[in-house]
């Protein structure tokens, strides 16, 4: 059955691909450590999930996210959709639903990317309620689809992306130096923890498929480049959050001892 054995040939090159990060770890565990392993069969089976997931994850990615991405992208750039005419560039404005589509896919994915739950739910406990856990996923979420949004921009339009990504890391230098010392670290992890299993599928996808469908574009040198933006953004969205809390935190100090005195 072809079924069986593509889940045979992805399992083994699973297996090629996890094959040292194990060996690396045994080396150290029982050559340098030289303890034995705690709870060896916790760990076995964990290990049996682990890599089962990781095979139904990609053959998944092969079969449902990255078609879907590039069909979704193929039919909104559809010059029936979009008021065009075959194989002729049309404004960049006519790709309006696009736009939306990027950024509800942005926010969407990046609400529910696991990686970037654990940390908020970690920096909240850390901070004792000082982060909130939702407010910094809505943040995050809202700088990788402002990003996702601006990136697919800039497929269709087809400026080069290191203008964007050079301004984008200008303002973030900028925001580090006025922004709370406590959420510059955060920030900075907050764009690496969103391009994780949920959003780049979806994202690398939607640009591969874009790249595709836009009269002359790469998908070589126009495709990829969405995930920058998805890594970029959220540090610029997380900043900015703190330092709106900031704000809003100093004005009210400010409002009730201007009180004070006047009473």
């Amino acid at each position: 059955m072809p079924g069986i054995d593509h889940f045979i040939e992805v399992a083994l090159e699973t297996l090629r691909d996890v094959f040292p990060i194990v060996a690396i770890l045994m080396f150290f565990q029982f050559a340098v450590l030289r303890r034995p392993l705690p709870n060896t069969r916790r760990l076995l089976i964990g290990f049996v999930y682990v890599f089962a997931g990781l095979v139904l994850f990609l053959i998944g990615l092969e079969q449902a996210l990255f078609p879907i991405g590039r069909f979704m992208a193929g039919q909104f750039t559809d010059p029936a959709f979009v008021g065009g005419q075959p194989g002729i560039a049309v404004e960049w404005q006519a790709y309006y639903w696009v736009y939306a589509f990027a950024f509800a896919v942005g926010f969407g994915t990046t609400i529910a990317e696991p990686a970037l739950i654990a940390v908020a739910i970690k920096a909240s406990e850390l901070s004792a309620g000082a982060i909130s856990a939702w407010g910094l996923r809505i943040a995050v979420a809202i700088g990788v689809a402002v990003g996702i949004t601006l990136g697919v921009f800039r497929i269709i339009v087809g400026v080069p992306i290191h203008y964007f990504i050079i301004t984008g890391y200008v303002v973030v230098v900028v925001q580090t130096l006025f922004a709370p010392r406590l959420i510059v670290p955060l920030a900075y992890d907050s764009g690496g923890v969103t391009t994780s299993t949920v959003t780049v599928p979806l994202v690398a996808a939607l640009g591969l498929g874009l790249a595709e469908s836009v009269p002359g574009r790469s998908p070589l040198i126009d495709g990829f480049g969405l995930i920058a933006f998805a890594s970029l953004f959220p540090i610029m969205s997380v900043m900015a959050y703190a330092q709106l809390a900031e704000w809003r935190s100093s004005r009210r100090e400010r409002a009730i001892v201007k009180g004070g005195v006047s009473s």
